[in-house]
């Protein structure tokens, strides 16, 4: 699945597809999908805590926002990869093109794309174990 998200003013493909999970473990050693869980988290605990004054990025901690990076360059990367575009190399090289890169803007973005995915993935298991007499 593809979708795209306006950055800055910079229209930017996002893509969320079985391969994600790989390329973010081969990449940065680490489980997207421990880490979406812990930035959503963050984000709402984040907004919780701050219901009637102005959220802010300095809210979330950094390690969280880094992670959050991490998962957009992923999923810009493959859905530029995909489109046969050339994309930067290196996560800082991408964040350098934009002016802000804000977590409350783009994350419910990123969130509803990959839970669309995991939607269906489920649901192809699901059918799967039918098929297959479970």
């Amino acid at each position: 699945m593809i979708k795209t998200i306006n950055i800055d003013g910079k229209d930017v493909l996002f893509a969320a597809t079985a391969a994600i999970p790989r390329i973010y473990r081969i990449q940065f050693h680490r489980d997207i999908f421990q880490d979406m869980a812990k930035i959503e988290k963050s984000v709402k605990k984040s907004q919780d805590n701050q219901k009637e004054n102005e959220v802010s990025e300095s809210d979330i901690s950094i390690e969280d926002l880094e992670m959050f990076e991490n998962v957009a360059f992923v999923m810009a990367k493959h859905a530029a990869q995909k489109k046969g575009q050339e994309f930067p190399e290196d996560v800082y090289d991408w964040l350098d093109q934009f002016d802000t890169f804000s977590i409350y803007e783009i994350l419910p973005e990123i969130v509803k794309l990959w839970n669309l995915n995991t939607q269906t993935q489920a649901e192809a298991k699901k059918n799967f174990d039918q098929v297959a007499g479970k």
